[in-house]
């Protein structure tokens, strides 16, 4: 059996194949993700890389991406081939992690990654087949043997199967295994039949084991249906994908291989999320200094936005998307209830989306200038000031894969109040009399996931906070104690990678 302990010792190359990673390209979580696992698993003892899209970002990023000697073209149709250099970099925290950059202007020098406010690109099917495809070229002539080919959402989905479907593979990849991470399920790579020319695969793979989804083309459940290993970002969500509620017409497919699916929550960079160093806020603190700390941040905010300027009023900020998956079809109307009937609260909003949600708050922030505080878009430097400054953090999520802020909260004292749902349900332990006893509680959950029911929450949570601050106090603590760190995930992805490569090596001595 290849154990974590022997798969360290033969220093496992891993590929990360990704469109997103900081500090070159993002637009959600993935980047984070990307940014941050390669370094750590390198840390563990093992040799991992990063492969993405020359997006216009990279180049905006000063991160010295240096041109290659490497270039190639890829065959697009019979009458269309599209050619690409290989550009290189370096992850800035980790000088050891090299990432390859398929630099091809066509397909990536745009203004985003995937579309504009009217819509996706039209052509995402043609360039992102592209860089699957390019992304394995470039895997065969980097000039190392991978042992895992690590793909991260519909975007790579396709990799997969044009592994196992390519019959030329150079040595380069010939014992590889494959992973596929699905960061949100809802994004899937659907598009219309005619886009699976751009695969160049012969037409017997569209079918309903690979790409076939309704007769269109489906790049993530292609990648699922083929990866040796899939993983989500946390455990509840990697069961909770797998029902009608949240599988997103993909539920059958997973369960068809739920035995190959797992769960592995996300980590937080603590060199960046860390309120003892943390040089965007207004005063550092630790678990023991927590109080006069964030009080500090507070105050700051309160003279920022011009709130009332209060030692004892409860802080309830509010970072993310606009978005009703978000959960802002329940936190409007609390919000209304809170600023109409002058409840004891102040509240402090940072984020963009929806125009009608952003129309709402902004209306809410004119009538109560001094009880509500709002900060239409996103600025780095306030996301880690309320983090800080915040009594309570809302995080009602319809659905959350592995969410990032609730984890941010917990390090930096701020209760989180959230849905019982995916990473949400994994992170947050719900206040109630065991767990304050066992001293284990670090959040509260909604018990009913509607407006009631999160005004319900809160109201647990104020209760607590002005009747029994000596319990509100070992909350925090309890939170501000936990090790959410990217060694602990990595640690698992590593036991993960390696009872992969021994399962196949298993199925290779039996064919």
């Amino acid at each position: 059996m290849l154990t974590s302990r022997k798969i360290r010792a033969t220093k496992v190359n891993i590929v990360y194949l990704t469109t997103e990673a900081v500090p070159f390209a993002k637009t959600g979580g993935l980047a984070d993700v990307c940014g941050t696992l390669p370094s750590r698993v390198a840390a563990l003892g093992h040799r991992a890389a990063i492969i993405m899209p020359a997006f216009r970002s990279v180049y905006q990023s000063h991160a010295g991406v240096e041109p290659t000697d490497i270039s190639f073209a890829i065959p697009m149709s019979p009458r269309k081939l599209v050619g690409c250099r290989l550009l290189r970099g370096r992850l800035p925290s980790a000088h050891h992690v090299p990432v390859w950059f398929i630099d091809q202007p066509q397909y990536f020098d745009r203004d985003s990654l995937y579309g504009t406010a009217t819509g996706d690109y039209p052509d995402n099917a043609e360039r992102f087949a592209f860089f699957c495809r390019a992304a394995i070229q470039a895997m065969q002539r980097i000039g190392w043997n991978f042992d895992i080919v690590h793909c991260n959402d519909w975007q790579t989905g396709p990799i997969p199967s044009l592994l196992a479907a390519d019959r030329d593979l150079s040595p380069a990849l010939e014992n590889h295994a494959t992973f596929m991470t699905v960061h949100n399920l809802a994004y899937q790579g659907n598009f219309a039949k005619s886009a699976f020319e751009w695969l160049g695969l012969d037409w017997s793979h569209f079918n309903q084991n690979e790409f076939e989804f309704y007769d269109r083309v489906n790049f993530l459940k292609a990648g699922i249906a083929a990866a040796d290993t899939i993983t989500t970002v946390s455990p509840r969500y990697a069961k909770e994908i797998q029902t009608a509620e949240h599988g997103c017409g993909l539920e059958a497919v997973l369960e068809n291989v739920a035995d190959r699916v797992s769960g592995i929550t996300n980590g937080i960079d603590q060199s960046i999320w860390n309120p003892e160093t943390d040089t965007k806020l207004v005063a550092n603190y630790d678990v023991k200094t927590w109080q006069e700390g964030k009080l500090a941040n507070k105050k700051a905010l309160q003279q920022q936005f011009g709130l009332e300027q209060s030692d004892d009023v409860p802080m309830i900020g509010l970072v993310g998307r606009l978005a009703e998956q978000k959960g802002w079809d329940l936190i409007l109307p609390v919000l209304h209830w809170h600023l109409r009937e002058n409840r004891p609260t102040q509240w402090i909003v940072l984020g963009s989306g929806d125009a009608h949600y952003e129309r709402q708050l902004r209306e809410l922030n004119e009538a109560h200038p001094n009880r509500f505080a709002l900060h239409v878009g996103f600025n780095d430097m306030l996301a880690h000031r309320i983090e800080a400054g915040s009594d309570i953090f809302l995080m009602p999520s319809h659905y959350e894969p592995c969410g990032l802020n609730q984890l941010y909260s917990i390090r930096y004292g701020t209760v989180p109040i959230v849905t019982p749902t995916g990473g949400l349900a994994d992170t947050v332990t719900d206040c109630d009399e065991q767990s304050l006893a066992n001293r284990t509680a670090t959040g509260f959950h909604l018990h009913t996931v509607t407006a009631q029911g999160l005004d319900d929450a809160i109201g647990r949570a104020l209760y607590l906070r002005y009747h029994q601050p000596r319990l509100w106090a070992q909350i925090i603590d309890t939170g501000m104690c936990q090790d959410w760190s990217w060694k602990k995930s990595a640690m698992e992805y590593e036991s993960l990678y390696a009872k992969t490569l021994a399962l196949k090596s298993a199925a290779k001595r039996t064919e």
